[in-house]
């Protein structure tokens, strides 16, 4: 009888670790993005934050932070350089000066003209079909999700850290 347990990952090797596969098709992705980006002199993560105001301008960067699941400390660096290229504006809510809001200048707004090829080209590369692209989306989304709400305690990082001891 075929035992449907995994491996312990001690027992694993690393090509067929489920993180490993998910960190190094996310490189891959990276990778690819870069060349694509390149002419419109964007990043990846650049790319993400003006897509997300493309769909909603006007965002606070709490809301951003939400959106793109980075911390204030990584989107802000972003964002100064989005700034300084002319595509985004920020400046404190007048209705509460705790929060940041950023908007899409006009050259920003332009942008998003040069930019509507992008995802059909990144697709195109992956070699999926359109229904096998949305189910792994749709099970890779459930695997985040589950992880965000199942983040171990340190004191369960502690107890299994003592097991490999």
């Amino acid at each position: 009888m075929h035992d449907p347990t995994p491996k312990s990952d001690e027992m694993r090797s690393l090509s067929e670790m489920l993180c490993f596969a998910v960190y190094s098709t996310s490189h891959a992705f990276n990778r690819v993005y870069k060349s694509v980006l390149a002419p419109l002199g964007l990043t990846y993560p650049q790319y993400l934050a003006m897509r997300s105001l493309w769909e909603c301008d006007q965002q606070t960067v709490g809301g951003l932070c939400g959106k793109l699941h980075l911390e204030s400390s990584t989107l802000t660096p972003l964002l100064k350089r989005l700034e300084g290229a002319g595509l985004i504006e920020r400046s404190r809510d007048a209705h509460d000066e705790r929060q940041v809001r950023v908007r899409l200048t006009a050259a920003g707004r332009a942008l998003r003209a040069r930019a509507l090829s992008v995802p059909a080209s990144v697709f195109k590369l992956t070699g999926l079909s359109v229904a096998e692209g949305l189910r792994l989306h749709r099970k890779i989304t459930s695997l985040r999700d589950a992880l965000d709400r199942r983040e171990p305690s340190a004191e369960e990082s502690e107890l299994s850290l003592a097991k490999v001891e």
